[in-house]
């Protein structure tokens, strides 16, 4: 049984062993960091797993490398293409660049400045596209016929799942300790890494998620059962606003024990903790993990009352300083 539900899954502890061991000479090795000041205020003892100091700023980078790596020399010379609209962008353009092969990024009208100067930084040849899903995978298809190159997607992608389950391996190897870690989720390729990984290695260990209400289809699709995609999403966590696909949702279904949502004034409050008592500068995705650890809805559950040794994913660092700025004032 348990042999059958593993090949359910686009990625298992071996890939993502194997995916550990090919992009070890090229990532860091990320720190945790602990705060008396952020124990104290949760009750609990928090251990931030810091993928902000990634390469590229955030924890994309491992599944981007690990994807490109595992191309054969005749795909990998044709280059990659991709549509995003920040971090997955400009690791992908990154980690093509360390291979000396072409990156084609599809760029939605409307992505974070920062997060698109990444990508110019880094090489990657930006296509705009209207902010639409589908225009965004229309010019990614144009661009695919055009160029022979290899589709690597944001998350829905065994190979990048593989990549980003390496941070669940690192952490576990820090902290071992660590009885539950939170995670934020969007299109769910890296708590789909994180769980996989984890459990395999701790079957007792909780996954829990983070979500912003404004884009809250995992946590609707775990009510309902099934994959609800949203219309609309309206949140400042910019990098929290895709939707489940097909290879992240089993995972997410069977492995995620929960999904806490939080408004963006929660989001806001636990970027402001980071920078004045963790001293990291995290975005609005990377410190929702905190948001959730310190909300209402975590603290009066019963069900997490046992959750002491917490492991929180800062997933990023790649702040627009104007709209940080501007959220900050806004809290106020």
């Amino acid at each position: 049984m348990e042999a059958k539900k593993r090949h359910e899954y686009a990625a298992d502890l071996s890939s993502i062993k194997e995916a550990n061991e090919r992009i070890k000479p090229y990532i860091h090795k990320t720190p945790v960091l602990t705060s008396e000041s952020l124990n104290s205020i949760s009750g609990r003892s928090l251990f931030f797993k810091c993928e902000c100091f990634q390469k590229g700023g955030a924890f994309k980078f491992r599944g981007a490398c690990n994807a490109v790596l595992a191309l054969g020399a005749e795909q990998a010379a044709k280059g990659v293409v991709t549509h995003s609209s920040g971090n997955h962008a400009a690791a992908l353009s990154l980690a093509a660049k360390m291979q000396g092969i072409p990156a084609y990024i599809v760029v939605p009208k409307g992505a974070p400045k920062c997060k698109v100067d990444n990508v110019i930084r880094y090489g990657g040849k930006v296509i705009w596209s209207e902010a639409t899903m589908s225009s965004r995978e229309e010019v990614a298809s144009r661009v695919l016929q055009e160029t022979g190159s290899v589709l690597i997607h944001p998350y829905n992608d065994g190979r990048i799942i593989s990549g980003q389950g390496t941070v669940a391996l690192e952490l576990l190897e820090q902290i071992q300790e660590i009885d539950t870690i939170i995670v934020p989720i969007s299109g769910g390729g890296l708590i789909s890494g994180v769980a996989l990984a984890a459990k395999s290695i701790k079957p007792s260990i909780r996954i829990i998620a983070a979500e912003p209400k404004g884009a809250d289809d995992a946590a609707q699709s775990k009510v309902a059962g099934r994959i609800i995609t949203l219309p609309v999403t309206n949140t400042i966590a910019d990098g929290l606003r895709a939707s489940l696909g097909d290879l992240t949702w089993p995972v997410v279904r069977d492995m995620v024990d929960d999904v806490v949502v939080l408004e963006d004034r929660e989001i806001i409050e636990a970027m402001r903790m980071c920078y004045e008592m963790l001293k990291v500068c995290v975005e609005p995705s990377g410190a929702i993990g905190l948001a959730a650890v310190l909300s209402t809805s975590f603290r009066s559950n019963p069900c997490w009352k046992d959750c002491k040794n917490i492991g929180i994913v800062l997933s990023g660092g790649n702040v627009d300083l104007g709209v940080l700025w501007d959220s900050f004032k806004s809290s106020v």
